[in-house]
């Protein structure tokens, strides 16, 4: 238990953020005095706007480990009907909890999200009122660049909602990683701004301010939502229930000039089309340029996305193509993007946004502690091994609580004194206090030479429970008042924790899973106690329940489906392994996140003990996702229960999928059994062709501290596949005979320990030669084998070719393929 100087500057926000509470309480309006100035130019437009712009506070969004009274998100809102609804941006109430809206007019409102859309970046809030001022929406046509606007909104802190900045349309239809065009101005938009309305002289809205797009540290380059996307949307929110798109079935992509801002006509190339799509039916091909939609020529992606807004799912509309050289329209149906139903957001822990109400004290639930829970005490961060810290808002002290587990149970005062040695460079005090029902152990001193420092040491059980205070001005801990109330509050830390008491807040953060977030668009609960594995890919491991995930995440190819996904493992899962060691179900339709899916299982066994496989195939958009389970068959109830539990984690969140990520080729898609290789030593003068799925070492590839035993053995290269390998060395200078009777002499020492290990020796004709073969059959732990070895010499070069394959895998197919390869070896005069 090491002090730090850190913790200061993780909570420089904390006095601002400590501010934004009492300024819910605050004047009604920065705006109240201009109510009485001259009703002309800003000050009017002002007047007229302000009413309708709200402030929106709220609790950050859920999956945060450390939560305080002081951790609050804000934005912005406009008002957009009398009765209580309220746009803003959806990025705004993204999982924010306990809503609070604040009108103009300084009153507090507990508000929820009703309605959601992350592709226009707008969402609707609520709240139980009436007689509110709706904003009035300027006319599409008539946002100019050039023309005078101003950005109604909270930027920075709460204490400073309904400011007001100036500027200019610098821009009109700009694309900035957008879906839909956006409105570019010079006035100012800040973190907070997003929501608020951007205005004309004449009190309209032309356009909902978002920073999601904003560049931070680049001045005067602002964005907003315009008027004729928020006029679409909320005509969709309050007639569907949501924003009805209209799906094609294509991915395509911009040219070059398009990228980099260049006026083009080129058009956009389809890069897929998904099977069975309105796309695919009216003849779409990868390949073809579609140049304009109905009438409206489209050349960006986000002039596609505009010329799509005009249509509703089941209507009917035409493409002008450029399809293998030649122009061409075609009519299509449009089908409906569908999208899972958007879970929004609860409230935790009531409406009102102090979710900390009423709680007096705070504790460890799971640990097993509490202490007196000020109203400036501030959560710091917090980890799963026991260890939370505080601070207080006026940053004037941090309390660290530390627990460490699995200590002796009858640890002396001595023993309890002595775990806080060498905690402070100046020791001020160090005795072992006897007050009261729990003794402890008590150091005070100076840490770092400036921080005044205490820790007390609690000892329950086979736990001891640290207790630090550290302040940070001398001042502060030689003012007798203030070291007496921090004294006061170390004095209320009980070894105890009351569930009963609803004045205690419970902030433990032990749990039984994880959270798996990928940057591959899904994410799933782990149970805590898993590990990742090795290999390849995303892959984690239970080592004592012996129960393994792994994930693998390609690209969808044009025209596949689930079921020839599955049809293909299948097949490649019979061709492994012989019909009497592998086991097979017809894979069955589930749903996974909302997402339709495939689960399969599969049995196998080397002869020993069986293990099973549960396979999930997913298709989300233009990925494809692949879960596999394997367990061993005396773990199937454990199993079941962890694999279900895990199956209803996943989850696909939408901002989850890395933007970097394009197409991820399915290696198996390009696997071919008749795909070869050929290697080559050109110092022992031998080539062998091996299929091109085998992986391959040599004595190469290992470290250098094994090259003295490596020595022993020769110069080799190993070719591994499922279930066996062929190993092939060779002996400069070597002695064929010796050689011989060396391995000989192995088999018959085996022989000798074991009846059963019946080997055979033959001269065999191979590879124009005469060999020696040594041929085993034999079971060893249960897993039989076949084990052949080929003795002979060329060029002065002996050779020896090992063949080891596992019966369980032994079909005709892959013994086909080692006979081959065996016979492949040619022979050239080593390299001097």
């Amino acid at each position: 238990m090491k002090t730090t100087k850190s913790w200061g500057s993780k909570v420089g926000y904390a006095s601002a953020a400590a501010l934004l509470l009492v300024t819910l309480a605050g004047p009604a309006s920065v705006f109240a005095e201009t109510a009485a100035a001259a009703k002309t130019g800003s000050a009017a437009v002002i007047e007229k706007t302000t009413s309708s712009v709200v402030a929106i506070i709220g609790k950050p969004g859920e999956g945060k480990k450390v939560e305080s009274r002081y951790q609050l998100a804000h934005g912005t809102g406009v008002i957009v009907r009398s009765e209580g609804y309220i746009l803003t941006n959806a990025h705004v109430v993204k999982d924010m909890r306990n809503i609070t809206v604040v009108t103009s007019d300084g009153k507090s409102y507990a508000g929820r999200t009703t309605h959601y859309d992350e592709e226009s970046d707008l969402a609707l809030v609520k709240i139980e009122a009436s007689g509110l001022t709706p904003a009035t929406f300027a006319s599409p046509s008539d946002i100019q660049v050039g023309e005078q606007v101003m950005a109604i909104g909270t930027p920075l802190s709460f204490a400073l909602r309904n400011s007001v900045t100036s500027g200019i349309v610098s821009g009109m239809e700009r694309s900035v990683h957008s879906s839909y065009s956006l409105i570019q101005t010079d006035a100012a938009i800040n973190p907070g701004n997003s929501g608020g309305a951007l205005v004309n002289m004449k009190g309209q809205v032309i356009g909902i301010n978002t920073l999601k797009y904003v560049e931070y540290g680049v001045d005067s380059l602002g964005f907003a939502i315009p008027v004729d996307t928020v006029q679409h949307v909320l005509g969709h929110f309050f007639k569907y229930g949501k924003v009805k798109r209209p799906y094609v079935g294509v991915e395509l992509s911009e040219s070059w000039e398009a990228v980099v801002g260049i006026p083009s006509g080129s058009g956009l190339e389809v890069t897929y089309v998904e099977a069975e799509s309105p796309a695919a039916k009216a003849g779409l091909k990868k390949g073809d340029i579609i140049q304009s939609i109905g009438q409206t020529a489209v050349n960006t992606l986000v002039g596609y996305n505009e010329a799509l807004k005009k249509y509703l799912p089941q209507e009917k509309i035409s493409l002008t193509l450029r399809s293998g050289g030649q122009s061409k329209t075609v009519e299509l149906v449009l089908g409906e993007v569908k999208t899972a139903d958007v879970k929004l957001v609860e409230d935790a822990a009531g409406s009102y946004i102090d979710s900390d109400q009423g709680k007096t004290r705070i504790g460890d639930s799971h640990y097993g502690w509490s202490m007196r829970y000020p109203a400036g005490l501030i959560q710091m961060n917090q980890s799963d091994e026991g260890s939370v810290t505080f601070r207080d808002a006026k940053e004037e002290y941090a309390i660290t609580i530390h627990v460490e587990e699995n200590q002796s149970a009858d640890l002396s005062p001595y023993g309890l004194l002595r775990k806080l040695d060498g905690e402070a460079e100046t020791v001020l005090e160090r005795r072992y206090v006897e007050e009261g029902s729990q003794p402890y152990a008590k150091l005070v001193g100076k840490a770092d030479g400036e921080y005044y420092y205490q820790a007390r040491a609690f000892h329950k059980g086979d736990k001891v429970y640290y207790l630090t205070l550290l302040v940070s001005e001398e001042a502060d801990y030689q003012n007798n008042a203030k070291r007496s109330s921090y004294e006061d509050l170390l004095d209320t830390f009980t070894l105890a924790f009351d569930k009963q008491d609803k004045a205690l807040k419970d902030i433990s953060s032990y749990g039984d899973k994880n959270t798996v977030a990928t940057e591959y668009g899904i994410s799933f609960d782990l149970p805590a106690d898993w590990e990742e594995g090795y290999g390849e890919g995303m892959t984690y491991t239970h080592t004592e329940e012996d129960v393994d995930l792994s994930v693998r995440v390609s690209s969808v190819s044009s025209g596949d489906t689930l079921k020839d996904w599955a049809a293909r493992d299948e097949e490649r899962f019979k061709r492994t392994y012989v019909e009497e060691y592998r086991k097979v179900e017809a894979p069955a339709d589930i749903t996974v996140d909302g997402v339709p899916a495939l689960s399969q299982r599969f049995a196998y066994t080397m002869g020993d003990e069986w293990k099973h496989a549960l396979v999930l195939y997913i298709f989300k958009d233009k990925y494809k996702y692949e879960l596999q389970f394997e367990y061993a068959e005396e773990a199937q109830e454990a199993a079941e229960k962890t694999m279900a539990d895990l199956i209803a984690s996943v989850h696909f969140p939408k901002d989850s999928m890395n933007a970097s990520i394009g197409f991820i080729q399915d290696e198996n898609e390009l696997l071919k059994d008749t795909d070869t290789v050929t290697v080559t030593s050109e110092k022992y003068g031998y080539s062998i062709v091996v299929p091109e799925s085998w992986s391959t070492t040599s004595r190469e590839d290992f470290d250098s501290r094994y090259a003295e035993y490596l020595s022993q053995l020769g110069t080799g290269r190993t070719f591994y596949f499922y279930g066996g390998s062929i190993k092939l060395s060779a002996v400069e200078d070597g002695n064929l005979a010796e050689t011989v009777s060396r391995i000989e002499k192995e088999h018959q020492t085996n022989h000798g320990i074991d009846a059963e290990y019946v080997y055979t020796v033959s001269d065999e004709p191979m590879l124009g030669l005469t060999v020696k073969k040594f041929a085993l059959q034999y079971i060893s732990k249960d897993i039989p084998y076949t084990l052949n070895q080929y003795v002979f010499e060329k060029n002065g070069v002996v050779y020896t070719m090992e063949v080891r394959v596992n019966e369980a895998v032994k079909t005709d197919a892959l013994w086909a393929q080692i006979q081959q390869a065996a016979a492949s070896i040619t022979f050239q005069a080593p390299k001097q």
